[in-house]
């Protein structure tokens, strides 16, 4: 997650096709950022929080649990809406750099092409904590997530067992380049790989959207009729690809995604989802304005920190956020 030359070097890599978006019907947002921008500050600390996006009820609820951390712990918290763009979160970490925040929380839409930003956080001696994804260079104070790599061994396990051992299933990619995308990835295949009956017939990127995931699956279905089973690497994803399969009839494909989202679960519940891997986004955005604070006050902090994971089958008692 160099200002002169930031502009620049970001164009070069957004040309390689880094960017993504995240869509969602749902807004369970409680506070605004217009909110958190003129909280007062007990502490005496600020904190910028840049977050891709928060057009994802995964990432409205990270920044609900951050707010709620900063307002028991009396920081201020600036939180800023990336739009999935890692072309305005460069411009907003420099806006905070030069407003000399004590801390900054990233949750980059780019692993890569928000290196830059965090070195530029670098110089200006502003430590950096990534939530959710994190960043391929610039040093970071901590990485706060849970275990995507494990994360992508679970959907695959439940996969192999509902489909024991044998089918075609699909997978569909988020944000390619994100440090998420890559180990739910990693994850997946490694263990699909050891059920020799499964093969992955088609492995597409949705970038973690909705719509784009209903679009990419429509086309999947057409060229791969008999498939039997969908890897989501997040459930929005999972949520578009399920209303591609129901506007085309099919029935029995089991579908796993990732994240716990209240509309997931439910569908988990009522039998039209295999599985979900269940997050806790609100534990992360509060876990890394914890963490922000115990490092602004020169204490010391893993260098990765873990948000556990739960698996949710019908009958799981689990309320999703």
């Amino acid at each position: 997650m160099k200002k002169q030359m930031g502009t620049l070097a970001l164009a070069g890599i957004l040309s390689a096709g880094l960017l993504a978006g995240c869509g969602s019907q749902q807004n369970s947002s409680t506070q605004t950022a217009k909110d958190t921008s003129t909280q007062t500050s007990k502490s005496g600390k600020t904190i910028g929080f840049v977050v891709s996006t928060l057009n994802n009820p995964f990432f409205v609820a990270m920044r609900d649990g951050a707010q709620a951390e900063a307002t028991k712990l009396g920081v201020k918290l600036l939180v800023e809406d990336g739009n999935n763009d890692p072309s305005s979160q460069l411009n907003q970490i420099q806006n905070l750099i030069q407003q000399k925040v004590d801390a900054i929380i990233l949750n980059p839409a780019s692993s890569q092409a928000l290196s830059s930003a965090v070195q530029m956080a670098n110089q200006a001696k502003i430590p950096v904590i990534t939530l959710d994804r994190s960043v391929d260079s610039g040093k970071v104070a901590t990485f706060i997530a849970s275990d995507n790599i494990k994360a992508g061994k679970m959907a695959a396990d439940q996969l192999i067992q509902a489909l024991k051992g044998k089918g075609s299933v699909v997978e569909l990619q988020g944000v390619i380049g994100t440090s998420a995308e890559r180990d739910r990835e990693k994850g997946f295949d490694e263990e699909i790989a050891t059920a020799s009956g499964i093969k992955v017939v088609a492995k597409q990127p949705a970038d973690f959207d909705r719509t784009k995931a209903l679009n990419v699956m429509q086309n999947i279905l057409q060229a791969n009729p008999n498939i039997k089973g969908v890897f989501a690497q997040n459930d929005e994803m999972a949520l578009g690809s399920l209303k591609a399969i129901q506007a085309a009839n099919k029935k029995g494909i089991a579908i796993v995604g990732i994240d716990g989202e209240k509309e997931a679960i439910n569908n988990v519940q009522n039998g039209s989802m295999l599985a979900d891997i269940a997050q806790q986004p609100s534990q992360e955005g509060a876990l890394g304005v914890d963490n922000a604070l115990k490092v602004i006050e020169g204490k010391s902090v893993p260098s990765t920190i873990a948000s556990p994971l739960q698996l949710v089958v019908k009958g799981t008692q689990f309320s999703g956020f």
